[in-house]
């Protein structure tokens, strides 16, 4: 029987009427909490993976959104045949939305396709999502005589409550629990399972044993299909996660703020260990001590008592300031304990930094720096920020004049900022824009840039309050295995390929810092 003719169903007693109703509307609620998962899963792979979580999202949101009109306009021919139409579309959605992650996670690392194959896979759901109102809509008519007012207010109703749950089931309970990958398959295996239910138990009768015989046994592949990809998930990710990595990795670890990996290889000469951090490089142990020594001396050429360290959790930075014996503290403030509790145990790391946070003199926050320095009132000899490149959205705000201008709050008198800049050579309109960054929020600055071979050309702004300009210098009785004054003498010449640029700064507000920063490195 075609659903959208028929009349409504008022053989059935009114209880019975109002159980497939009430069934119904719980199965838009449950799709519509669904079909946001899909939406937000795809928003924050990319944030994962590109980076730009704005940019992420428009291209989702957007791209879904057009789509969902498209399927809806779709769907009007299917309205003569909607439940069998709609149980359709739940199992092809439900297939390609369980299966999303991890098909655009392997685009991403095998194909480098990830940007087109994001605006297919979006698309395509947001036509299947579209369609489903209307589809909806009739069914909902078919069993039970209602206005079209009445029958969208409830539709609607429901489809936003569950889009509610969906939205915050996938922070607070998917990824926490099963991550990216298994999250969506689950939540692929439930819209499976409720699409199909609703038409082969309120709609059994109007379909005949044909159509629901094999619409059951479409709902069971499809499960079938999600619970196999639940079982090859982990290899999955594990050989995936590796063809993105030239080394073999010896430690990954999804943290509920970043994705870490370390990976190693042996040299001739001894080992190559790296730290990777949501995909970019941090270090490599074979010329680390290069960025880390031009990174935390000259700001600890003068006063020391009391050093801040913003970022370095991997405790490399924090080395170096312990080389320096009249030093009587020094505060980390790193946003990841994960990465804290690594640099304390991982023998890889504890090697690298000496086991520099069993020292009596480290005390170590885990909290967002931005919000700390709004809230500690303590005053430092010296700060050292070193902070992920500016190439995120949750970065950026790490390299506003904001940032910089609570930073000169808490320097005592005669006190040094250090920060790192990037690179002058390959990312120039970032580097400048720091330095104007920091120039606006009150501190003067001194620019200068070392070699570090696995970076390439690398730069850092010395500053303090006032209007005098820092000098580069170190003290000369800390040993150091790479910077010496004649090395920071050459440091502060740019050359006249790469010359100081007038860039304007960055803030909150406007985070020009996250389009340099992104527009640069992309041609490398």
């Amino acid at each position: 029987m075609a659903t959208s003719t028929a009349p409504p169903d008022t053989t059935a007693p009114p209880p019975l009427r109002r159980a497939a109703r009430s069934a119904l509307l719980a199965v838009v609620f449950i799709c519509a909490a669904c079909g946001l998962v899909y939406e937000l899963a795809l928003v924050t792979l990319g944030s994962y993976l590109i980076g730009n979580t704005a940019t992420q999202a428009a291209i989702v949101l957007s791209v879904m959104v057009f789509a969902m009109g498209i399927g809806s306009l779709a769907a009007k021919p299917l309205q003569n045949r909607a439940a069998v139409s709609f149980a359709v579309i739940e199992l092809v959605l439900a297939l390609l939305g369980g299966l999303s992650v991890l098909a655009l996670y392997g685009a991403f690392a095998y194909l480098s396709l990830y940007t087109q194959s994001l605006v297919v896979v979006a698309f395509v759901l947001g036509m299947l999502i579209g369609a489903e109102i209307p589809l909806l809509m009739v069914l909902l008519q078919h069993i039970r005589k209602q206005s079209a007012g009445s029958a969208v207010a409830d539709l609607f109703a429901a489809d936003y409550v569950g889009a509610l749950l969906g939205g915050l089931a996938f922070p607070f309970l998917l990824l926490p629990l099963l991550g990216q990958i298994r999250g969506a398959l689950v939540v692929g295996m439930i819209n499976a399972v409720a699409g199909a239910a609703l038409v082969l138990i309120v709609f059994r009768r109007d379909l005949g044993r044909a159509r629901t015989l094999a619409l059951g046994a479409g709902s069971v592949g499809v499960v079938a299909v999600l619970v196999a990809a639940m079982f090859y998930a982990d290899t999955f990710e594990v050989n995936a996660r590796q063809a993105l990595y030239r080394d073999p990795i010896v430690l990954a670890d999804r943290t509920p703020i970043q994705d870490i990996v370390i990976t190693n290889r042996g040299l001739p000469d001894g080992e190559d260990t790296r730290l990777f951090l949501n995909g970019d490089l941090q270090f490599s142990s074979v010329d680390e001590y290069r960025y880390h020594e031009a990174l935390v001396h000259p700001a600890l050429a003068q006063r020391r008592d009391n050093v801040l360290i913003l970022g370095g959790g991997d405790g490399l930075a924090l080395r170096e300031v312990l080389k320096y014996r009249d030093v009587q503290s020094v505060h980390l403030v790193e946003l990841d304990p994960r990465m804290i509790d690594l640099a304390r145990t991982d023998p890889r790391l504890t090697e690298l930094n000496g086991n520099a946070f069993a020292d009596d003199r480290v005390s170590v926050v885990t909290a967002d720096a931005f919000n700390w320095l709004r809230e500690d009132p303590g005053l430092f000899d010296a700060v050292i920020v070193d902070m992920p490149d500016p190439d995120e959205t949750a970065t950026a705000k790490l390299y506003s004049v904001e940032f910089y201008g609570l930073i000169r709050g808490h320097l005592a008198p005669g006190a040094r900022m250090v920060v790192q800049a990037g690179s002058p050579y390959f990312a120039p309109r970032s580097f400048w824009c720091i330095g104007q960054s920091i120039a606006e929020a009150g501190v003067t600055t001194a620019a200068y840039h070392v070699d570090v071979p696995s970076f390439g050309d690398w730069g850092f702004f010395l500053g303090a309050a006032g209007d005098v300009a820092p000098a580069v210098t170190v003290d000369p009785a800390v040993d150091r295995r790479f910077l010496s004054a004649d090395e920071l003498d050459a440091a502060r010449t740019f050359p006249p390929d790469r010359p100081p640029l007038d860039m304007p700064s960055s803030t909150l507000m406007q985070p020009r810092i996250l389009e340099y920063s992104q527009s640069e490195w992309s041609v490398y």
